[in-house]
């Protein structure tokens, strides 16, 4: 086989960049000695966060043995029992809700990676259920009445998990405040209803001390939110869905053995971050379609777009230059985007390339002949190949993944793979993958805009004051101040008169 088609040596995986219009010799070229000398240093506990001084250690959540100290592989395995043995006691009812009776539902609270991670355990592979899992994402007062729609009256028997590593993320505090309001509204007492996943000492740490939760389980700063889906963020609610989460962790600790190869020929997420860096030319320009041929992992190129888009997207590069960096990505799933979008990746923009990702069995599906000798399932290996060769044809760049079946262990192996490509691609273009300045600067403007929304109510009253007076009276800009006034007037708390506009 070709040196960009690499397999497992005992399993059925396999990534194919034969049709990316790539050249072994230029993936020779790339700086392979330094990234693999700091992923090294990554998992040996030097510090591969700088801006923020801290280490990276979701390698370790998989393999508490090889964390640098031993109390940070002890706390990793004590976490992980702990949610285990939770979620088994929470599933068998004994940990009941107040009144005795079995939870039958979960909400769990959480935003970017808190939620993601969850989201896609549980559509995945969560097909057993034995509890429902609701996600609240977002600080939408209509998403939160929606999902406590859905709920109706089994919210006397809903367990809320609120999942913030600070304790201080707004969205976060205004869904557990909201869910806390819905259950006091229904003359339920809110001891006994919800779990924290925290980092310890934060606020959120402390009110559910003081409120008296049913437990905490701990998150460290040294596991960023995109990369924290095997720590109790994502096997909490995994273990509570039904999810084979031992199997995960193997899974994943498996690919973080097979892709600490210092050869990109005979590594996968190396061979994969090789890809991206000349397909891209070493500098995003091409964005990352990824369809998976699998309707369980519909939700896998919301996740990737987070991991990489978070991990990668920076102004400046860790020498301090001013670089622009980034990989845009985006996808559905095949073959629902032959019918839509693939009609511009064949004949449009050449300005992408496509991971394809084949699942080779069936799953619980039939494998019953449909039309001729072929099922389902064929067609749908059919199509992928299709698309495959007709994007080839036209001078449009694919790399292929295949892997054997979709279980806990390659859903774990996956995720793996993507985070330990993320870090050796972080490595050939020299940024931090592990901080997100342009997050935090989104957050201290939304806080600026909140204070500007308290400024407007206050100096509203009851005589009429037209918007430019207003804007210089709370010192805003006046398109900003334009957008405040007519939420607030839509949701009752204030109103144009013609004249100007007043509190109500």
């Amino acid at each position: 086989m070709s040196d960009l088609f690499l397999t497992h040596p005992g399993q059925s995986w396999a990534l194919d960049a034969t049709r990316a219009f790539l050249s072994a010799e230029s993936l020779d070229a790339l700086p392979w000695s330094a990234a693999f000398t700091e992923m090294e240093a990554l998992e040996a506990g030097n510090i591969a966060n700088p801006d923020e001084g801290r280490q990276v250690g979701h390698y370790w959540l998989r393999a508490p043995e090889r964390a640098p100290t031993i109390a940070q592989g002890q706390s990793i395995g004590t976490t992980r029992d702990a949610v285990l043995s939770f979620a088994e006691a929470v599933r068998s009812g004994e940990i009941a809700a107040p009144d005795g009776h079995r939870f039958t539902d979960v909400i769990h609270i959480g935003i970017g990676g808190s939620a993601l991670g969850p989201q896609l355990l549980i559509d995945a592979l969560g097909h057993t259920r034995p509890l429902a899992l609701h996600f609240i994402d977002n600080t939408d007062p209509d998403g939160v009445a929606r999902v406590l729609a859905a709920i109706g009256e089994r919210l006397r028997h809903t367990l809320v998990v609120g999942v913030s590593k600070s304790g201080g993320t707004a969205e976060t505090a205004n869904g557990i405040e909201l869910v806390k309001r819905a259950i006091v509204a229904e003359g339920l007492e809110v001891r006994g209803r919800f779990v924290a996943v925290t980092g310890v000492g934060s606020r959120l740490d402390e009110r559910a001390q003081e409120e008296g939760w049913l437990a905490r389980f701990e998150m460290w700063d040294w596991v960023g939110g995109r990369t924290s889906i095997t720590s109790a963020v994502g096997l909490l609610p995994g273990a509570l869905a039904g999810v084979d989460i031992r199997a995960l962790l193997d899974g994943a600790a498996a690919m973080d053995d097979w892709t600490r190869n210092t050869s990109w020929r005979e590594n996968p997420a190396a061979m994969l971050a090789g890809c991206w860096y000349g397909l891209g030319n070493g500098r995003g320009d091409r964005d990352m379609v990824v369809l998976p041929y699998c309707d369980r992992l519909v939700l896998f190129s919301r996740y990737l777009q987070q991991l990489v888009m978070e991990s990668l997207g920076k102004e400046l590069d860790l020498a301090g230059n001013t670089v622009h960096q980034g990989l845009a990505v985006y996808g559905n799933k095949g073959s629902t985007d032959q019918h839509s979008f693939v009609q511009q990746l064949r004949e449009g923009r050449n300005d992408f390339f496509a991971v394809l990702i084949q699942v080779l069995s069936d799953g619980a599906g039939s494998s019953e002949p449909l039309q001729g000798p072929a099922n389902a399932g064929d067609f749908l290996q059919g199509f992928l190949l299709g698309t495959r060769r007709a994007l080839h044809d036209n001078n449009r760049p694919t790399l292929t993944l295949t892997v054997p079946e979709l279980d806990a262990s390659v859903m774990g192996a996956l995720i793996a793979l993507f985070e330990r490509a993320v870090g050796l691609y972080a490595s050939l273009i020299g940024v931090n993958a592990y901080h997100q300045p342009g997050v935090e600067a989104g957050k201290v403007a939304a806080g600026q805009i909140l204070e500007l929304n308290a400024r407007v109510l206050a100096a509203l009253g009851k005589y009429p004051v037209p918007i430019e007076a207003l804007s210089e009276t709370v010192s805003g800009d006046l398109t900003e101040v334009w957008y405040i006034l007519h939420r607030l007037a839509r949701t009752g708390r204030a109103q144009s008169t013609g004249e100007g506009w007043t509190s109500i």
